[in-house]
Parts: structure tokens; C-alpha cells; sequence
């Protein structure tokens, strides 16, 4: 929409994918990202074909691989350099893959390199960059396996990692010792990160603990 949203125009119709992860848009260059495939796990969720790019207002678009990515969480575009970005990959949906985890570019998107990867039932759902240093990243990452007649959506590789290098390695910041909830009920995190203080991260988990069953106990 050029006018608030007084009318709109498609597109990104045309491309090969009818589902999206997450956009970012770099509005110093005007280029425009798309991660595809939505970031659900339910049977009705659609696979995408990987990562893609416009930098005309979308009249043309650039496909710039992960295809096996299937389902994006999050794009994050570096502040200042228009070559970087990270890509939060969930991975397959019904199937292990390797192609999982955090994805990190240094030249537009032409290649990307791995650089977060826990097994190939675990993805990364959700990447934030702390708003004053860009060498400084948080990851969720997620374990969860979908079969037809079942899903798992918890595992003990759930977790947020940190990256003080710009993402090149990271660390679990998760840990028992943390105070963050761990073990096989851990499930989905959101992860959002305060503007005014980097310091302060917030998580939403969806824990998927049992609950123990309360004892009637007789008066």
C-alpha cells in the first residue's frame, strides 16, 4: 500500500509459495525480504520454498535458496550493513532434516552459512538483535516432531541461545542453572527483546509439562 492502507496491491502472488514465515524490510536500501512457509504445526500447515528478496517495490523478486527450509520464523536484517541478515529455520514438518537451525548470510543472500545447529528434529522459531550492539543475537530454538496420527511439540533441546559475534557461534542461555524451565516439557519460545534496555529479554514458553494431579484429601 503507498497511501496507509487505503487500498493495496499483491505482490508477491506470482511466486512459487502461497505461504509466509516473516518479512523484513530494510528501508535504507528499500529492499524487501520474505521468509516462506508458515511457522505452524498443525497438519494444515503449508511448506514454503525458501528465502526471497525485492528490491523494486515488488516487480520482480529474487530467490535466494534455503528451499529446504520449508517453515521461517523470523528474518533479521543487520542494521547498517545491507549485505547481512539471519534466518530462523523450523525446518520439515512431517520429516527430519539438517537444514535446521539459524542461517547467517554476509552477501545479500547469495550464500548462507549454518551456523546454529542442534539435530534434525530442532529448529529455531525465533531470532531477535539486540537494538545497540549487532554483534549481539538471541535464538529460540524448538524441538518437535509431527507424524499423521501424533505431535510432540517439547523436547530438551528447546532452548534461547546467545551470540556475542554477530551470530557466528552461540551459547545456551537456558540452562538448569538459568532459572529458565528445562527438560522434555519445554516447548515453543517467543522471544522479544527491550529497545530502551538490551538487557532485558523476554520469553513466552509453552510448557508442556504435566501438571500433577491434585489428591482429594478428606476433611
Amino acid at each position: 500500500t503507498p497511501n496507509n492502507g487505503q487500498f493495496f496491491t499483491p505482490i508477491f502472488d506470482k511466486e512459487a509459495t502461497h505461504t509466509i514465515g516473516d518479512m523484513a524490510m530494510d528501508w535504507n536500501t528499500g529492499s524487501l525480504w520474505v521468509g516462506t512457509g508458515e511457522v505452524n504445526s498443525s497438519r494444515s500447515s503449508y511448506a514454503g520454498t525458501g528465502v526471497y528478496k525485492t528490491i523494486d517495490t515488488g516487480k520482480t523478486w529474487q530467490h535466494l535458496g534455503l528451499e529446504e527450509s520449508h517453515h521461517i520464523g523470523r528474518i533479521v536484517l543487520h542494521p547498517s550493513n545491507p549485505s547481512i541478515a539471519w534466518v530462523a529455520v523450523l525446518g520439515h514438518l512431517y520429516t527430519k532434516n539438517k537444514e535446521r537451525g539459524v542461517y547467517k548470510t554476509l552477501d545479500g543472500g547469495k550464500s548462507w552459512q549454518q551456523t546454529l545447529f542442534i539435530n534434525d528434529s530442532t529448529g529455531c522459531v525465533d531470532l531477535c538483535i539486540d537494538p545497540q550492539s549487532s554483534e549481539i543475537l538471541y535464538a529460540s530454538i524448538w524441538e518437535r516432531t509431527r507424524v499423521a496420527w501424533n505431535f510432540n511439540g517439547s523436547g530438551e533441546a528447546s532452548a534461547v541461545y546467545k551470540s556475542t559475534n554477530g551470530g557466528e557461534t552461540w551459547i545456551n542461555s537456558t540452562k538448569k542453572e538459568s532459572g529458565f524451565p528445562t527438560g522434555h516439557g519445554v516447548g515453543r519460545i517467543g522471544i522479544s527483546i527491550c529497545k530502551n534496555n538490551p538487557s532485558v529479554l523476554y520469553a513466552l514458553l509453552d510448557n508442556q509439562f504435566n501438571q500433577e494431579e491434585e489428591k482429594n484429601k478428606e476433611k
